[in-house]
């Protein structure tokens, strides 16, 4: 069973002027030089300071860059700059955004969840984690003794009964903030008796991790430091214990998942008609009338209609779109027999299992290994995909969200890069403290 509860976060002061869209930060590991730069110049207390000491993000830092970023932190909560509230809250965080012609307004609330074993209890992953992005993370959390971050959960609410009591009586947000076109909203609720509501209702529910699972795994190896650190037992409300997560609703309207379409480079002979031979037996792939221009249109509005098992790709010396439509949609069951059919059936795994690991692969990556980059931006992809560094695209429709559901019960992990979900999260709103 999930235990939630609030948390007397840490916030940028409200007393100060502050425009909160200047304080505000992406996660750290979508940042590199530039992007952290400008974040830097529209405010010297970003939090992107404090929460990127190193970089490029997701590798281990030298141990005076963490020092820094705690001295950093420290400073800002002498000055006032940050300050922590008095009573421990829910915070009702909302984001709207637009997307594709649509507009989303997706409603969370940042939280407490107690930590269990991944697999091994109530919190759900669905992605593998590296050692190198979670040794910064956690050098990171013993120097300042601050989660930064939340980590992005989702719980089934059917009939959206904990949405609706977390948002019931709102007024005006208490603090407002824009960043990257994403109108970021949060609120602060007391109230004992919508807090017990919440936590009773959130009780019995398994919790998915939708972002953040190296954030997860670090906040479990700093939890056993401070449980090896305290004679082998911490207090059960000792802060290690807990991590802070923004939970949305699975069947909330705003949930929007992008696909992750990966950029293929140093091949050699490759050519659709090859591929095409190459994978006759199982699937079918046809030139599709689609303008280079174009491409972006057919990623976000025809390949998704599509049925199951289709892919698309996009020759980066030709120009040209081709579909590949598979005729046997568990032609992975052969080579993946320990994975559940939910599993081998996951457009992503197709993807990465068959088509790229033992087609691509095989027969035009030559002696290295092919060069591999991903992106969720489909309006991107033809550029990048320039013939030379990235000869193909491989396309990808998004995974539904219930597949987070059906993996969570056989607690199978997909492939790497298989969700995207949009916007992400914004870093500053709430920090929660670790002691």
């Amino acid at each position: 069973m999930a235990q939630i509860r609030p948390l007397a976060g840490v916030r940028y002061s409200r007393s100060k002027g502050f425009d909160f869209s200047d304080l505000i930060a992406p996660p750290y590991d979508v940042l590199d030089d530039a992007t952290k730069a400008a974040l830097q110049s529209k405010h010297p207390n970003n939090i992107v300071t404090v929460d990127l000491p190193h970089l490029p993000a997701k590798s281990v830092g030298p141990d005076e860059a963490y020092g820094r970023a705690a001295v950093t932190l420290h400073a800002w909560m002498s000055a006032g700059i940050l300050q922590r509230d008095a009573k421990p809250a829910i915070y009702p965080y909302a984001q709207t955004y637009a997307y594709g012609g649509r507009n989303f307004h997706r409603r969370g609330m940042i939280v407490l969840v107690k930590l269990s074993p991944l697999g091994e209890g109530h919190v759900l992953p669905h992605e593998k984690t590296y050692s190198e992005a979670v040794q910064d993370r956690l050098k990171l959390t013993r120097t300042t003794r601050m989660q930064l971050s939340p980590i992005f959960g989702l719980f089934p609410d059917p009939r959206g009964q904990v949405t609706a009591t977390v948002y019931k009586n709102l007024s005006r947000p208490e603090v407002s903030a824009v960043l990257d076109g994403v109108h970021n909203d949060l609120w602060c609720v007391t109230n004992s008796d919508t807090v017990n509501a919440v936590m009773d209702s959130l009780s019995a529910r398994a919790i998915y991790i939708a972002d953040g699972h190296h954030r997860y795994t670090m906040a479990l190896q700093y939890q056993k430091e401070m449980t090896e650190k305290n004679g082998g037992m911490l207090p059960p409300n000792h802060p290690a214990n807990f991590c802070m997560f923004v939970l949305v609703a699975l069947q909330d309207d705003g949930l929007l998942i992008l696909p992750t379409h990966r950029l293929v480079g140093g091949l050699e002979g490759f050519d659709a008609a090859a591929l095409k031979s190459a994978i006759a037996a199982v699937a079918d792939v046809t030139e599709v009338d689609c303008r280079e221009e174009k491409l972006g249109d057919y990623i976000e509005h025809v390949l998704p209609r599509q049925p199951a098992a289709t892919l698309g790709l996009f020759d980066g010396r030709t120009r040209k779109t081709h579909q590949i439509t598979f005729r046997n949609v568990d032609v992975l069951a052969e080579l993946e027999p320990k994975h559940s059919a939910a599993w081998r059936r996951l457009d992503v795994a197709i993807l990465q299992r068959y088509l790229l690991d033992e087609v691509i692969k095989a027969k035009f990556g030559g002696a290295k290994e092919p060069a591999l980059e991903h992106t969720a931006d489909s309006a991107a992809v033809a550029a990048m995909t320039d013939g030379k560094k990235y000869q193909i695209a491989l396309l990808l429709k998004s995974t539904p969200l219930h597949a987070l559901e059906d993996l969570g019960k056989t607690q199978e992990l997909m492939p790497p890069k298989s969700t995207y979900f949009f916007p992400k999260l914004a870093t500053g709103m709430v920090l929660n403290p670790m002691e």
